[in-house]
Parts: structure tokens; sequence; C-alpha cells
């Protein structure tokens, strides 16, 4: 239905070609064409405005709505933001919400005593992104990963050799605190573990309380131990129970439990070793959702022996046979067009 104002308009414009009789009939056809199409535009910008208030696009198609630009004079619809389309393997670089830092092992060597497990492996875990370790069993997937953050040296008989650069810092440099060291780069074992005596809430909030970040109980401490367990997408699970003893949840969400509290120190770096390992498909499948999320905060790299998870979550894979690192590069390739033919042995199952 035209609005009213436009039939007035329309029949003002008649009435202007009737009084004037001496104008060319090519330019009163003009005229009146004019007189046609003019209605025509408004009327789709008030349908796309009712469509707005209702929900509906009153027919307009998207060409409508995003590509043609409001006539002269008139203010364009207001229309909503699309989310960008995503494919698997692309990395969005605006979701990146905060820098992290790469890691670069340059001939790191790992001992067991004499044994030596790791054998000077050079590789480099990009910033931003999650990488995958696998292999099979002893081939040193696990020790190295403890060695990024110098967990390996508590071992007795066990030390490392080479160099592990967080940027461009080495973090066995011999004047590197080794606490602030497992703060920047934190760690998520294969079985959780929550401290037992501790709520939920005060096992989010320990590494803030021992490093200062998260100051003395009150507003902000709660703010922190909130925003880490978001981050770890336990919230909304916990928030009614956040006092209840933390070995009280189910094993995959005391696993997420664990990343919140390693997420509330506000790491640059996050190992996994193995995290889904002893967890139902249902609890596994959140924390790769959740990998997928917060690896656009930190650098993410997971030693897993499950190739489909590898080829679900990492953006890039690395294999590692006998201590050795094999081959590495993007998951896809990795799994589809490897160069090495133990590569190609491994991940197709004729080993392993």
């Amino acid at each position: 239905m035209i609005p009213d104002g436009q039939i007035e308009q329309g029949a003002s414009q008649a009435e202007q070609t009737a009084a004037q009789p001496e104008r060319a009939a090519p330019a009163s056809e003009q005229a009146t064409a004019e007189a046609e199409r003019a209605p025509a535009q408004p009327t789709i910008a008030a349908e796309q405005a009712a469509g707005s208030a209702t929900g509906d696009n009153g027919g307009v198609t998207s060409s409508e709505q995003h590509g043609t630009p409001a006539p002269e004079g008139q203010q364009p619809a207001f229309t909503a933001p699309q989310p960008a389309t995503r494919h698997a393997g692309e990395e969005d670089a605006a979701a990146v919400t905060r820098p992290a830092s790469e890691v670069r092992l340059e001939k790191l060597s790992a001992f067991y005593g004499k044994s030596e497990q790791v054998k000077g492996v050079t590789i480099t875990f990009e910033a931003n992104q999650t990488t995958a370790l696998i292999g099979p069993s002893g081939s040193g997937k696990s020790t190295v990963v403890r060695c990024i953050n110098r967990m390996h040296e508590e071992i007795p008989g066990a030390h490392a050799e080479g160099k592990v650069l967080l940027d461009d810092t080495d973090v066995y440099g011999d004047d590197v605190d080794v606490v602030a060291v497992r703060r920047t780069i934190g760690m998520v074992f294969q079985k959780p573990n929550p401290f037992p005596t501790m709520s939920i809430f005060d096992n989010v909030a320990s590494g803030m309380k021992l490093t200062g970040k998260g100051g003395r109980k009150g507003a902000g401490m709660k703010e922190k131990v909130e925003a880490a367990l978001r981050g770890a997408g336990l919230w909304d699970e916990v928030k009614d129970r956040l006092g209840a003893p933390g070995v009280g949840l189910s094993g995959g969400q005391q696993q997420r439990l664990c990343i919140a509290r390693s997420l509330a120190v506000e790491p640059e770096v996050l190992l996994m070793d193995e995290p889904c390992s002893a967890l139902d498909p249902i609890a596994t499948l959140k924390i790769e959702e959740l990998i997928d999320e917060i690896k656009h905060r930190v650098t993410i790299v997971i030693v897993t022996h499950n190739l489909q998870q590898a080829a679900r979550v990492a953006d890039r894979t690395a294999f590692l046979l006998d201590g050795e690192l094999v081959e590495v590069g993007p998951t896809e390739q990795i799994f589809t067009n490897p160069m090495d033919p133990r590569t190609e042995e491994y991940v197709t199952g004729k080993f392993g």
C-alpha cells in the first residue's frame, strides 16, 4: 500500500503536468515515468523499516538491503552486521584478542640420567596457533612439552640441553626465574589435578594469589575468577556452587577447572599433555571447542595419541619418532601429503 503522503505527491505532480499543456509530449512522458518511479524507492525503504521492526525483510533481497545505495536525500536503512564465514583451517586474524608469544626450540635434547630421550629437536610453535605433537609412545612428546616450561628438570637425574626461546628470551637462562617461566607457560596434565582441599573458587584463585595478579579477596578477584571460568567454558555449570570442592566435579569439568586455573594468571603459552585421554567423548568435544576458542589469546602445544583429534584442533602438526623430529607442517599436509614416508606410515596406521 502506498502511503498517503506519496499519493498526494503523485497527485500534485499530475496537476502540475495538466497545468502545462504546452510542454512537448516526450517531456510529458518522461515526467510521467519519473512520477511513476519516484514512489517505488521510498516504498522499498518503508517496507525495509517495517521488516526491521518485525524481524521480516518484507521480501526485499539481500542485494537491495546491502548493495543498493539509498536514494539521494534519504538515510540508508540500518542493517545488522553479519558474522564472517570461517572455513576449517583458516586463521581469522580479527579473532586474535591478545597476541601471544611464539616458542622456539633450538637443538633441544633431554636426558634421563645418561639416556637421551629427545635428540636435537628444532621447531617453532607459532603464536596464537595450536600445534599438535603426535607419535608412538616413547617418542619424546611429553618430554618436549615438559622441557618448555622446565618441568623436566624436576625429575631426579633429568636435565635438558639446547635452547627454549619464548620470543627472544631463553627460559633456561641463568637470570631467569623458574616460577615466572611456569606462570608465563602454563600446563594442563593428562589427569585432572584440582587441589583436593580447595573449593572451585579457590582452585582458580590460587595462582593469582601466589603471583599477586588478582589482589586480595574482593570484587577484583571475583571478576577475574569469573572471567577465567567463562574462558574455560565452565562458568554456567558452577556459578551457583563456587564454594563446593573442586574434586566434586566430573572428570571433564575438573579438566576445564584446571584450564581455568592456568588461564587465570594470563599465560602466553598453554601446554596440554594428552588432556582428553581420560575423558568421555562429550567432555572431549568440549575441551576441543575450548582449545579452538582460547588459541586466540594464547599459543597452544598439545600432545595427543588421537590422530583424529589432532586433525580437528591443530593448525600445525609435528611427528616425533624415537626422540627425533621427523616432520612438521600444516596439519592438512601432514595427514594428506606428508613429505617423509615414515610420517605416512604412522598416520595411515601401519605402525604406532
